[in-house]
């Protein structure tokens, strides 16, 4: 249980995913600490791939891996042995080498694909971390294989576990895990159950549509820091 005269604690937890959208980093900002769930299962989606702007379109870029058993979780993934982040790097170039925040977006984007490391969650792991000591984040980063916790709890209960393992007074999720959690069950353990809804957010894309929830990188390339900052502070409500 909480003690009454601990200073409030707010916590999240979210799968590492390669250079995720603007609400990742925002659902970060909202919490001191965030743990990086590394040890369930690895599944399609977002943890090696993302979306960037070309053409006026979105394109898929992905880091390949190296073939696994189904039920393997995310830290028992390896990058492939042929994978070149010279090509990753080629494609982002030719897509946004015309954006406004070209140079020092991209000097980040080779940074962090040029890490050397073949485990998935490590390098995952390093690509978030850099990115928020590029926007001056200071919520404290965790991984949740390093928690001392019963690692066999399952889904929601294991939630709970993580937050009461780290004295959270409080759980944020992302907003489309509402249906998941059930906040009669967090207030019995004294936790609040929380979700981070984002505002409505949209910039110039060259002179294209406005394709939305593509990859951070696509933020970085179009908007100023000290505006990406102020998204991140101030653009989303909790519910």
């Amino acid at each position: 249980m909480n003690s009454s005269k601990s200073p409030p604690i707010r916590v999240a937890i979210m799968q590492p995913y390669f250079f995720p959208y603007l609400g990742y980093f925002q659902l970060i900002q909202s919490v001191d600490q965030f743990v990086l769930y590394d040890n369930v299962q690895f599944a399609r989606g977002w943890i090696n791939r993302n979306r960037y702007l070309i053409n006026g379109g979105d394109a898929y870029f992905t880091l390949p891996l190296t073939s696994a058993p189904r039920l393997s979780n995310i830290n028992q993934r390896s990058l492939s042995k042929d994978f070149d982040p010279i090509k990753i790097q080629n494609k982002l170039s030719a897509a946004y080498h015309k954006a406004p925040y070209f140079e020092q977006t991209f000097e980040l984007i080779q940074r962090i694909l040029s890490f050397k490391e073949i485990n998935l969650a490590h390098y995952l792991s390093n690509s978030i971390f850099q990115i928020l000591n590029y926007f001056n984040m200071t919520t404290k980063l965790l991984i949740s294989s390093d928690l001392t916790i019963n690692h066999r709890l399952k889904s929601e209960e294991r939630v709970i576990g993580i937050c009461e393992a780290l004295g959270a007074s409080s759980y944020v999720n992302a907003i489309n895990g509402v249906s998941l959690y059930s906040k009669e069950k967090f207030d019995k353990h004294n936790i609040e159950l929380l979700f981070i809804k984002p505002s409505p957010f949209e910039y110039k894309q060259f002179s294209n549509r406005f394709v939305p929830m593509l990859s951070i990188i696509d933020v970085m390339m179009f908007n100023s820091l000290d505006f990406i900052k102020h998204q991140l502070k101030n653009g989303y409500t909790l519910v």
